[in-house]
């Protein structure tokens, strides 16, 4: 990895992963020594790829909203729930990064939201706040993959930055592959978004404005 120091496994526990619907998986949970922006994050180890085959990953920004509360207003918790079962079945890991609004933190992204709610989308509103649209660096999620052997992988993402960042840090990335689409009454106008100003690999024109 390019000038980046190494990072080391801290702990690594057992957990039965329950969700909602039902869906349940045991993960090995890992945690970190000398990540270089010194937050916990935490890599969700899924499966067993078989002999021979890369691992499926995603890197999964952490979302209160969406991944705890069960906000419409995002697609944060359908993704990650989606993501945990195909890693699983496939063998992989999901790095979960402390990232809460594509960096710019909880509050931040409380006080977007009132501004979407006056008619800007998700990238003007952090404009307007003085915020970059997306503050989020994967140097950290470089170093996890690394500490746990993982060189090459397919990404879980619509994202293309992920593999960008990812591939400039020395990472391959064979393959992006892309999640789900998964729309509300609430979200498609910041899904829209996502694909007009950051190029996310969604079908457009299933997101109409309604």
């Amino acid at each position: 990895m390019p000038d980046t120091p190494a990072a080391t496994p801290r702990a690594r526990v057992r957990v039965p992963l329950r969700f909602h619907d039902g869906y349940g998986v045991d993960a090995d949970l890992v945690t970190f020594h000398g990540l270089t922006d010194g937050r916990e994050h935490i890599a969700v180890v899924l499966g067993d790829p078989a002999p021979g085959t890369v691992p499926l990953v995603r890197l999964h920004s952490e979302c209160l909203t969406g991944d705890v509360l069960g906000s419409a207003r995002c697609d944060c918790g359908p993704q990650l729930r989606e993501a945990v079962e195909r890693i699983a079945e496939r063998g992989g890991v999901l790095l979960y990064l402390r990232q809460e609004g594509r960096g710019i933190g909880l509050y931040n992204k409380l006080d977007a939201y009132a501004l979407q709610d006056q008619g800007l989308d998700t990238y003007e509103a952090n404009a307007a706040l003085g915020l970059p649209e997306d503050a989020r660096d994967y140097t950290a999620a470089a170093q996890m993959l690394s500490a746990l052997g993982i060189g090459e992988l397919d990404l879980l993402s619509n994202n293309p930055d992920k593999a960008e960042q990812l591939r400039s840090l020395g990472v391959a990335v064979r393959d992006r592959v892309p999640t789900g689409v998964f729309t509300t009454p609430h979200n498609v106008r910041y899904l829209r978004a996502k694909v007009l100003q950051t190029q996310h690999t969604l079908p457009l024109a299933e997101l109409n404005a309604g």
